[in-house]
């Protein structure tokens, strides 16, 4: 029970953490490619310092912890740690780390009571 629980915390923080990766790639992409043409640079640069530091100061190392914690718990290879760790750098990966662990390792969707 204390593993699903753990999953389940570490589920949540991989979409947060993955969502605003995902959002900081697509801001970064836009601010590079169009931010000559377009008038309000300024929003470009709030969205990108906003999203680099919550993402980088707040949300990645509040994943870490959950990953390495539920880990630690369900009691996987260090290599499957090192992969979860990793999902957190590249846009879209931290979705499908969280899938593949729980079809790999047979965790339920159902929700978890305390």
């Amino acid at each position: 029970m204390k593993v699903n629980a753990a999953f389940l915390r570490y589920r949540v923080m991989s979409y947060v953490c993955g969502t605003t990766l995902l959002l900081l790639f697509v801001i970064l992409i836009l601010k590079w490619t169009t931010s000559k043409q377009f008038q309000h640079e300024a929003v470009f640069q709030a969205l990108d310092r906003i999203l680099g530091i919550g993402h980088g100061v707040v949300l990645y190392p509040i994943y870490l912890v959950l990953a390495s914690i539920f880990a630690i718990q369900a009691r996987l290879k260090v290599s499957t740690l090192v992969l979860m760790l990793l999902a957190g750098f590249i846009p879209g990966l931290a979705f499908y780390m969280e899938h593949w662990i729980e079809k790999t390792y047979g965790f339920p969707r159902t929700e978890v009571t305390a």
